[in-house]
């Protein structure tokens, strides 16, 4: 097992949402790789926990990562699942129609597997979390 393309995979994948033209029509820059302290008005995006299995074989060493993108509406109350959703949507997007490049490894393919979306915060805020799953080989 490796643990090695962690943080390239992670910078892979923020730099593609901050790249997303989709993505940046709807929620700017708030595009965070960890949560901010305060949550900013309107729809924000933050990179989430990772969980990473060993995915290597005889031939190269490698790894599974199961990660979650959060789309959250900020302090604006007035923000509904709509636009959450349509966030959320373009995220989906923005990770699974394109090949990212990773200054480590190799990405070999990456799935979406599920979202879960609720309110938080007395259900005055909403969000998505939406778990993706990559292959990465270091060989």
């Amino acid at each position: 097992m490796s643990y090695a393309a962690g943080l390239a995979l992670q910078g892979a994948v923020y730099q593609q949402l901050r790249a997303d033209a989709a993505l940046s029509g709807l929620v700017g820059d708030a595009i965070f790789d960890a949560m901010p302290v305060d949550a900013p008005s309107g729809v924000y995006v933050s990179l989430g926990p990772e969980e990473v299995r060993d995915a290597g074989d005889m031939t190269a060493a490698g790894a599974q990562h199961d990660f979650v993108v959060s789309v959250l509406s900020g302090t604006d109350e007035s923000v509904g699942f709509a636009a959450v959703k349509a966030a959320a949507v373009a995220v989906a997007d923005a990770l699974e129609r394109r090949d990212l490049t990773l200054l480590r490894g190799h990405l070999c393919g990456m799935w979406f597997l599920r979202a879960k979306a609720r309110r938080v915060e007395n259900g005055a805020a909403r969000r998505i979390d939406l778990t993706f799953r990559a292959r990465v080989d270091l060989g």
